[in-house]
């Protein structure tokens, strides 16, 4: 046979080929040309081969079928026939290759060769993809050169380890008594990969941990010496020497000091100097500072210390490397709750990363920025938040809109500014709001009683021409039903009155209920405060009633049953009309099932909600809590309302959270939408949800509940019976 080509001949025909199927008509005509060759055996040739079949493989063609000449390439005496042969056992085979048993032998003789160079490609390919059972075949082996003097083999024979280790921990204590002078090695590859064999025993074993605490001091001197050593060629990276190793180090103290009073000790002095004398002005500079950070802000360090790492991450959000901006902002959210004043001093600078063009930043600084709202920053830090709030991305919308509700109701200097805060994101981006934000302003605007007539003020205007945020249109709907007497009446105090009509308070909500914008849920807002007005209003009664007798033949059902009950309230109790008391905050919603409907056309919407039966804890397991909350309804005391509150004490959301149930068939049962589907860590939050059940025959409750969501990446499930519902819940 004629003697293949070369591999770069190769390289320079495939290189030629203009499209892909020209490329891959290439690879076949030299694919079956190898596998030709291998039939016969070609000794000559083989290493060739194999390369050549390699370099196909790294372009993305099969290759498989060059395993076993691997092999033999490996058995060979020639130097440059093993090292294709291991190159070719890493890059074609894995672990599920029964071949492994045939390379075991192999590699076990090359460890033990004469020439430290087939050594290192036997230990090379075993820390690469050596088995479990290959690993508990040759770790003697492989502790035996650990222990070597040679630099060239130690630093690969310490790598190689670290991969024993991984795939059979348990052989971890054959490894001790090697590591006992490896931080005693001047070669800085020794060092590195003896550093990351510590680091590796550490994290695996609690036990390894307390016996390699007694090294910091000798870690400390490493460190110290590399950072106080002059120029040297070998291991200077922009002059710094070897931040690998440095790295390295401060990776390992990290883990050695965490949880440690002694061995933090230690490490303050070095950590400082470190932190102070470490040049900034290249990036391999600035990854020592962040991993000196991490190391200080893990351990138990001095006060001061924690400051100067905070300082440096706020000289990180001043970099041009947008990178180093988004770790800097990542590292201080992780810190803003153990330092939040020394987080705080770089406020400003945060603020103005939510200016950045990169969304990743963006996202950050506002969690960030979120993070370090007080009571005393409130209004700075709102008006910040406000104005990003009108000008980002759709994306960012409802997270911002959410943690400005959040920290409104937790740090509102007064009523009339929280009110205010609100409104404006209402306005601003009424439509990324949660569900459950349109019944809390209802309520905050209820309890503040001397805010009654400036907010409805406020809120008509807001409304006037513009029905696209359909929650602000649902509030002051509300509002409009419950305190339109107020607003024709021009009592407002806090600005300006403004002139307005009962007509044209009637023509701003029958627009509502014609608008293409208006969802049904709107229009319902508006039939009901046009109803309520009929008690409050005097010389547009007919035209109210001419308006809801229009919607009882509504296409729209829920519109439709709405139009129907409140012309029989006008029929029926036409004479109560002037003495009828406003609506509670939240305006109970006449549900689409129709075994809730009993009773309703006889009897008046309002006041039919009774409260003060006991609460109950439904669920309480791996930080989600579930609370039942009851009410029933006087129009028909066969239903009763349970509202369920879902906190979550872990650290992280809940995401992806859907609550089902299911009751007996003597029960009818109906699930409301939830206000979200993010149960917020520490408790911040509550995912709210109303469960409507018809009892007709006043039988115990009983319940199965189901509960799926998304935690710390893993899926999660559970199912769980309620049994202790309170008798005033049913009886």
């Amino acid at each position: 046979m004629p003697a293949p080509i070369r591999l770069r001949e190769l390289i320079r025909t495939i290189r030629t080929a203009r499209t892909q199927a020209e490329e891959r008509e290439m690879i076949q005509k030299e694919c079956a040309a190898i596998r030709s060759s291998f039939r016969e055996e070609d000794n000559t040739y083989r290493c060739r081969n194999v390369a050549k079949l390699l370099y196909m493989h790294m372009l993305g063609y099969p290759a498989h079928f060059g395993q076993l000449e691997c092999l033999k390439l490996i058995a060979s005496q020639k130097f440059t026939d093993k090292r294709i042969g291991y190159l070719g056992a890493m890059l074609l085979l894995d672990e599920r290759q029964d071949v492994h048993l045939l390379m075991t032998n192999c590699i076990k003789n090359d460890l033990n060769h004469s020439t430290q160079f087939v050594q290192g490609l036997a230990l090379c390919t075993l820390g690469c993809m050596g088995s479990s059972e290959m690993c508990r075949d040759l770790a003697g082996e492989v502790e035996k050169l650990l222990k070597t003097s040679n630099s060239y083999l130690r630093k690969k024979a310490a790598l190689c380890a670290v991969h024993v280790i991984r795939k059979v921990p348990e052989l971890m204590e054959m490894f001790l008594p090697a590591t006992k002078n490896l931080l005693n090695e001047k070669n800085h590859g020794v060092l590195h990969t003896s550093v990351v064999l510590l680091t590796e025993m550490c994290e695996r074993s609690p036990d390894m941990l307390a016996h390699f605490r007694k090294l910091v001091p000798q870690l400390v001197r490493i460190l110290k010496n590399l950072i106080m050593s002059g120029y040297s060629p070998e291991h200077d990276v922009s002059g710094i020497s070897d931040p690998f190793l440095q790295v390295r180090i401060l990776r390992l103290l990290r883990i050695l000091g965490r949880n440690d009073d002694d061995s933090s000790e230690a490490m303050n002095d070095i950590l400082a100097q470190v932190a102070t004398n470490t040049e900034t002005s290249k990036n391999v500079g600035n990854a020592i500072l962040y991993e000196t950070v991490l190391t200080i802000m893990d351990i138990k360090s001095e006060s001061g210390l924690r400051v100067l790492a905070i300082n440096i991450l706020g000289r990180f959000l001043l970099n041009n490397d947008k990178n180093i901006r988004y770790v800097a902002l990542t590292s201080l959210l992780k810190t803003v709750q153990t330092d939040h004043n020394a987080v705080q001093r770089h406020r400003s600078t945060i603020v103005d990363c939510l200016k950045d063009l990169d969304v990743s930043i963006k996202r950050r600084a506002m969690e960030l920025s979120f993070a370090l709202v007080n009571g005393n920053n409130i209004r700075g830090m709102m008006k910040e938040l406000l104005y990003f709030l009108d000008s980002c991305e759709p994306e960012f919308k409802a997270d911002c809109a959410s943690g400005i509700f959040l920290a409104a109701e937790k740090y509102a200097p007064s009523k009339r500014w929280h009110i205010d805060t609100i409104m404006r994101v209402l306005t601003t981006a009424g439509s990324y709001v949660r569900d459950d934000a349109v019944p809390n302003l209802i309520q905050l605007i209820t309890n503040s009683v001397e805010m009654h007539a400036y907010t409805v003020q406020r809120l008509y205007k807001a409304i006037l021409g513009d029905y696209s945020q359909q929650p602000l249109v649902q509030v002051a709907a509300w509002c409009i039903g419950e305190y339109g007497d107020l607003l024709v009446s021009g009592q407002c105090e806090e600005e300006e009155p403004i002139q307005v009509t009962e007509d044209e308070v009637l023509d701003i909500l029958e627009s509502v209920l014609i608008s293409n914008m208006s969802t049904s849920v709107t229009r319902g807002y508006a039939l009901t405060a046009i109803m309520k007005l009929s008690t409050r209003f005097t010389c547009t009664v007919n035209r109210i009633k001419k308006v809801v007798s229009i919607y009882g033949s509504s296409i729209d059902v829920e519109l439709q049953q709405r139009a129907v009950e409140y012309n029989a309230l006008f029929k029926k109790y036409d004479h109560m009309a002037p003495t009828a008391a406003p609506t509670p905050a939240s305006v109970p919603q006449i549900s689409q099932a129709p075994f809730l409907l009993d009773g309703l056309s006889s009897q008046p919407l309002f006041n039919d909600i009774t409260t003060g039966i006991p609460s109950i804890t439904a669920y309480s397991k791996n930080g989600l809590k579930i609370e039942f909350t009851f009410e029933r309804s006087n129009t028909n005391p066969s239903v009763t309302v349970i509202t369920i509150q879902a906190s979550n004490s872990t650290e992280l959301d809940m995401t992806d959270f859907v609550f089902q149930a299911a009751v007996p068939k003597t029960f009818q049962l109906q699930l409301l939408s939830p206000s979200s589907s993010i149960v917020p860590a520490f408790n911040t939050g509550t995912i709210t949800q109303v469960i409507k059940v018809l009892n007709p025959q006043k039988q115990q409750l009983r319940m199965r509940i189901k509960l799926t969501y998304n935690h710390k990446g893993s899926a999660m499930q559970d199912l769980a019976e309620v049994n202790n519902f309170p008798p005033q819940s049913w009886q």
